[in-house]
């Protein structure tokens, strides 16, 4: 993925203390077709703030962030992306560890800083004013736990957010928005699929009138993907002064320079406690510590089975390069860039911007870039779970709520039946979710399909954090 070159180069002096204002990195692609970035945010490892950490101890709670994020993955190379049954995120437990080496002196960053969440709900005027923008008639309703515009039962446009924070949106139009006569080229473009896509500058004017509904008017623009003939623009914000990644607004664009679809959230971000935070050297050892995982750092990898590899033959460094006791060799990559900015975590199930350093990093000479992150705050406020639920074992994958009604959902079998309970209290809402088989049902093939169902709460969901009691951990939002 390719990134643009912020203005604080690591191969320079060692600068003290930068303020928090810092030079935006590249778009994070997050729209289909794009690849993806480590992810981690595990603190594991010592190091402290300065003695500012004091005052933030006594206002800020803990940092529970959801266990499920933990660990580092990557699917954004080739040679980075994890084999069949490892999910992006997660260490391969049979493949080589990264070792990520900085290219010059880092930056130390700002002493604190502080998290950024949404809360409360997408009232129906943002929707209708998004909608407005994106040429769809009509006026917004509402679907379980959703504002809806436009048609959702056959070719159209149609527009789709959640009602809750932090208001996630999506588009998608199906037919053409100026429909012509079969045979004819028209205004928008000819009828049959397919042609070139519009230039950068074109797909930026007809992304702004969007970007511009959605609050996002000021971000910093990317038009360098593109999925076939599609252009896609991705915006990325900068909150509080700083750049932000995974935060991402993408619009596509036709080759008729029509906006044909999109997503991104429509809840603006609220500024939460502040934390003190850690320099890019400690955040880079907490980097490679997540990424050897548990034991490997000691670990004596006995050497390749061939010690004098032969002409042709990998060296002992290559990631193919399998020593004796089974175990590859680590795998080094170049940091040539780091931003102290907001990187999306889950936060007790809530997405969350966390103060984290943005590594720029090169897997080998001449080759692609691509950020890493990792959380920056102070591992002493970084709440440490008794038990770590992987995220295999979360049987609720996500939910969505409205006021009491709360949908929840989850993979299951296309030979049971399902239904889900609630388990309320002051601050959290426990979700059971059970299988029942079909009876007549002898034989069943082994299919899994994505599942909702509709809980009534007793009250409304409010800022109570949603659990899977199967696993006990937090459910994200969808």
């Amino acid at each position: 993925m390719s990134t643009e070159r912020p203005d604080n180069d690591v191969t320079g002096p060692r600068r003290r203390r930068p303020p928090l204002a810092v030079a935006s990195v590249a778009a994070a692609v997050l729209l289909a077709g794009s690849g993806g970035a480590y992810w981690a945010s595990t603190a594991s490892g010592g190091g402290g703030a300065a003695d500012s950490g004091a005052a933030a101890k006594d206002s800020a709670p803990l940092l529970a962030l959801d266990a499920a994020a933990d660990g580092p993955g990557s699917a954004s190379s080739p040679s980075d992306t994890p084999p069949p049954g490892i999910a992006p995120g997660e260490p391969d437990p049979g493949g080589p560890s990264v070792i990520y080496r900085a290219a010059g002196e880092l930056p130390d960053g700002p002493d604190e800083a502080a998290v950024h969440h949404a809360k409360g709900t997408v009232a129906a005027a943002d929707v209708a004013r998004l909608a407005k923008a994106l040429g769809i008639p009509g006026s917004p309703r509402t679907e379980g736990a959703s504002w809806v515009v436009g048609d959702d039962d056959g070719p159209g446009a149609l527009l789709k957010v959640t009602k809750q924070s932090p208001g996630t949106w999506t588009f998608a139009r199906t037919t053409p928005s100026k429909p012509c006569e079969p045979g004819k080229m028209c205004a928008n473009g000819p009828t049959e699929p397919g042609g070139d896509p519009v230039s950068e500058k074109a797909a930026k004017a007809a992304a702004v009138p969007v970007l511009k509904a959605a609050g996002q008017d000021g971000a910093a623009l990317n038009a360098g993907q593109l999925m076939g003939d599609v252009r896609v623009v991705n915006a990325d914000p900068k909150i509080d002064g700083l750049p932000t990644y995974g935060w991402s607004t993408g619009v596509q664009v036709g080759p008729d320079g029509e906006v044909t679809g999109g997503s991104g959230h429509l809840k603006a971000l609220e500024k939460g406690h502040t934390y003190p935070a850690v320099g890019a050297d400690e955040a880079l050892k907490q980097l490679n510590a997540a990424s050897r995982g548990k034991g490997d750092a000691d670990r004596d990898i006995g050497g390749c089975a061939t010690p004098v590899p032969l002409e042709g033959e990998p060296k002992p460094s290559d990631p193919q390069c399998v020593p004796s006791n089974g175990k590859r060799a680590p795998v080094t990559r170049t940091v040539e860039d780091a931003v102290f900015g907001l990187a999306l975590n889950y936060v007790d199930g809530r997405q969350t911007l966390v103060p984290s350093w943005l590594f720029t990093v090169r897997q080998a000479p001449g080759g692609p870039e691509h950020i890493v992150t990792q959380v920056a705050v102070d591992p002493e406020f970084i709440e440490k779970p008794d038990t770590p639920t992987p995220s295999g074992d979360r049987k609720v994958t996500s939910y969505g709520a409205d006021g009491r009604t709360l949908e929840v959902t989850f993979w299951g079998g296309v030979c049971s039946t399902y239904t889900a309970s609630a388990e309320e209290s002051a601050g959290q809402v426990r979700i059971s979710v059970t299988e029942k088989p079909q009876e007549g049902k002898k034989a069943c093939i082994m299919i899994a399909k994505e599942l909702t169902r509709t809980v009534t709460l007793e009250k409304p969901l409010g800022d109570r954090t949603v659990i899977d009691a199967a696993s006990g951990g937090a459910v994200p939002r969808a």
